[in-house]
């Protein structure tokens, strides 16, 4: 990935010298201080500059060679907001990128996350979906959770639902967040762990 380095007095003097010459907005900026210099005679600070446009064709570039590693060929879709980085997927098939449960993209989710960590220095994120497996999830997720709340208000039984990954639980756990009738805990151990929603005492 291409990465620019600049020097200035101060770190505001670098990142300007940096936006004069690569004609960009500072919020399409990765900026990190590699070194600062301190003596009697001067200051320098050094940083290094990486473009998100770049980014992101590295974050594409890195998805592709994984599928291919995977026997697979994908298109993508890319989408930036502000510093979120969301990629869709789509590829014959679909259904090994997601695996069970969704556990292959979360997966591929975290290596590129990961890679982009080790590359920036910096949390980006960077969101893969296949498709629009996730945001169909997420809707039978919480359709899943308001139906088991309105069991467990009539019964007054507490109901284990099957065990999910973090993200899916957190769906459930906001979800029912505000319910007056139930409330919901994480029980088990990884990878076996789930949701339980229980009456509340009203």
């Amino acid at each position: 990935m291409k990465k620019n380095i600049y020097e200035g007095k101060t770190k505001e003097e670098a990142i300007e010298k940096a936006l004069t010459e690569l004609k960009v907005d500072e919020k399409n900026l990765i900026v990190n201080v590699l070194e600062e210099k301190n003596t009697l005679l001067k200051k320098i600070v050094k940083i290094e500059v990486i473009n998100y446009n770049d980014l992101v064709d590295f974050i594409k570039e890195s998805i592709i060679e994984i599928t291919k590693m995977m026997g697979l060929t994908a298109n993508l879709e890319v989408r930036r907001r502000d510093d979120n980085i969301t990629i869709k997927i789509f590829s014959d098939h679909n259904a090994v990128l997601i695996g069970k449960n969704g556990s292959t993209i979360e997966a591929l989710q975290t290596i590129i996350r990961q890679i982009v960590h080790n590359e920036t220095k910096e949390f980006i994120g960077v969101i893969l979906d296949v498709e629009n497996y996730k945001e169909k999830r997420v809707k039978n997720l919480e359709y899943l959770a308001k139906k088991i709340a309105r069991e467990v208000k009539e019964t007054k039984v507490e109901t284990k639902l099957d065990s999910m990954n973090s993200y899916e639980r957190r769906i459930i756990h906001s979800t029912l967040s505000d319910n007056k009738y139930v409330y919901t805990e994480s029980v088990g151990e990884e990878p076996n762990r789930c949701v339980v929603v229980k009456p509340k005492e009203v």
